[in-house]
């Protein structure tokens, strides 16, 4: 099925659910889908558990009173769940079946480029428009600048750097920070910059463990007595950040070298007022442009502006690194 405009029946009841790992603003999100639907004269339903709480029929009515005070919530009340499920043919066919019987005309999936996938392929097999919203901190999704949650975990993780300098300071250490970023690179690279790294390692661009060495060296005879180097958890150097902190230890003896990884933390806490107002605009758009028949689309932002891009599209792309933040890294190093 296209991502164009069809000639959809009119839609009188939406089905929102959020899938995969949880991040700040899914709540914000949900709440905007439930009020705009309200404001369209649609019912909402809030799905639970994901794909696999669409199988199973766990569904709740979400009217504008029963998403009160969760814009400020991190995590989702509609719990998210992974669902091998729905990976099947017959496990979709049963989530199509629980549509059917609701009489629901439209789902909002509400995560990242799996979420996505699942989406468009019920779409494809059962005709069921669907529109997607990015949620997921790590902001590696091709069609729109900023994913619900990215900003909100960059806030966290400077915070945390903050407080990890004034250890590093205070005793003479190296501190190695692993943030997400399996395959891409935005959280460390925007939060080294903001904290103040040393160096920034990311998947993105292969440093080279000698590269690091001879760099480390150089702030340490510059007269540098304590570094923090933000590593993305999918960086390239070692097999991973620990056994990276003990090759520098080894072939750097003046420091004393630290690993602190950020872990989930970096997933919760109440959204930004970024996220909040990016998380109410992505819900608006999703429920007109189901309205509008438009469906088998992501919502973006781009310039400020709500965009829309083809699921498939969505899924396949790579959200690209930037460029012009890599060279300010490496002059704000010195």
């Amino acid at each position: 099925m296209s991502s164009t405009k069809s000639n959809s029946k009119e839609i009188k009841r939406i089905a929102v659910l959020t899938s995969g790992g949880d991040a700040p603003g899914m709540n914000a999100a949900i709440r905007s889908v439930a009020r705009s639907c309200a404001y369209y004269k649609i019912q909402c339903f809030g799905v639970k558990r994901g794909y696999q709480g669409l199988i199973s029929g766990d569904l709740t009515r979400l009217g504008p009173r029963s998403v009160n005070n969760i814009i400020n919530k991190g995590g989702t009340i509609l719990k998210s769940a992974r669902s091998n499920e729905f990976r099947t043919k017959e496990g979709r066919k049963k989530a199509f079946e629980v549509l059917k019987e609701n009489e629901i005309d439209a789902l909002v999936v509400i995560g990242g480029d799996g979420s996505f996938t699942g989406g468009l392929i019920f779409q494809k097999e059962f005709g069921v428009p669907v529109v997607g919203i990015p949620g997921t901190i790590d902001n590696d999704i091709y069609g729109t600048s900023h994913t619900l949650g990215y900003d909100t975990a960059l806030n966290t993780v400077v915070e945390a750097v903050d407080k990890i300098r004034d250890t590093a300071i205070s005793h003479n250490r190296l501190f190695f920070v692993e943030v997400m970023g399996r395959d891409a690179g935005h959280i460390a690279l925007n939060t080294g910059i903001g904290a103040g790294a040393e160096e920034i390692l990311i998947p993105e661009e292969d440093m080279g463990l000698e590269r690091l060495l001879d760099s480390l060296k150089r702030s340490k005879n510059s007269g540098k007595l304590s570094s923090i180097v933000m590593v993305a958890e999918g960086d390239k150097i070692g097999k991973n950040v620990f056994e990276l902190a003990e090759y520098i230890e080894e072939n750097l003896p003046d420091y004393e070298v630290r690993v602190s990884v950020l872990g989930h933390m970096q997933r919760g806490g109440a959204p930004t007022c970024f996220d909040r107002v990016l998380a109410s605009r992505m819900g608006l758009k999703a429920v007109e442009s189901l309205r509008d028949g438009i469906s088998a689309n992501m919502i973006g932002i781009s310039d400020g502006k709500m965009v829309l891009t083809p699921l498939n599209k969505a899924i396949k792309g790579e959200s690209a690194i930037d460029r012009e933040l890599i060279r300010v890294s490496e002059i704000m190093r010195l």
